[in-house]
């Protein structure tokens, strides 16, 4: 169960992070290796202020027109995006009519099920994931392991909290790209069609939020694309990591 921290600690949302990563090592859907990746995130999100900056806005703006166009959309969910947003999961597929596919680095299928378990408890509908019948092309790891209805078959695929092998060999695959990781210089986003550089638990509700304010509006999902510059997101992001000039 996870920890109460009081609202007026100076560091009450990070905290309420931590703790959901502890629980999700708990309840067996995060790998240990989830909390060095946790930590390694929030040292730039504390550099990017801890807020969800203009070009990141854009990103997630460009994020949701490219899933409400898509043929096959797929959010794909690791153990840290499920113990961090299964609701946020849940609610952006059901505003782009995504499905969901469990995909996991330390692949096990107790792991599997325990997310899918988990997403469902939170109203999720059919996970994707323990029926890996195919494989991403020129990966070794168990993240090539996917569902044929799935991922294999997206034309657009969120992977927040990607890691760069699966990263560019999806993009090789000619699939669009949403990677959602704080790390701008990561190989993640460097490869991603729409790099998002914002914490998850921002980056989901607003891709969502966008997603239905753009819902039956093809033609300003059409423009939030053609507006966004992938190049100048990177470059923002790394431009406010690197000034220091935090509010």
């Amino acid at each position: 169960m996870t920890t109460e921290v009081p609202d007026e600690h100076p560091r009450s949302e990070s905290l309420r992070t931590r703790h959901r990563i502890e629980d999700g090592v708990d309840a067996g859907l995060t790998h240990r290796q989830g909390l060095i990746a946790e930590g390694r995130g929030e040292a730039f999100d504390y550099l990017l202020g801890e807020r969800t900056t203009e070009s990141a806005e854009r990103a997630e703006r460009a994020a949701a027109a490219h899933l409400l166009l898509a043929d096959c959309p797929v959010l794909s969910v690791n153990g840290n995006a499920a113990a961090l947003v299964p609701d946020e999961i849940v609610d952006l597929a059901d505003a782009v009519e995504a499905a969901i596919e469990a995909n996991l680095f330390n692949r096990t299928d107790e792991r599997i099920d325990a997310i899918a378990d988990h997403l469902r408890a939170h109203g999720a509908e059919g996970v994707k994931g323990r029926r890996a019948d195919a494989r991403i092309p020129g990966l070794t790891s168990e993240r090539a392991k996917v569902a044929s209805d799935g991922i294999h078959a997206a034309d657009v695929v969120l992977v927040p909290l990607e890691d760069g092998d699966r990263a560019e060999a999806l993009s090789a695959m000619d699939k669009t790209e949403i990677v959602v990781d704080l790390n701008p210089l990561s190989r993640s986003p460097q490869v991603a069609a729409v790099p998002v550089i914002d914490n998850l638990v921002r980056a989901m509700p607003n891709i969502a939020a966008h997603a239905r304010e753009l819902a039956g509006r093809p033609d300003d999902c059409e423009r939030a694309i053609e507006n966004f510059d992938r190049e100048a997101a990177l470059e923002a992001a790394e431009e406010t990591i690197r000034s220091g000039e935090l509010d």
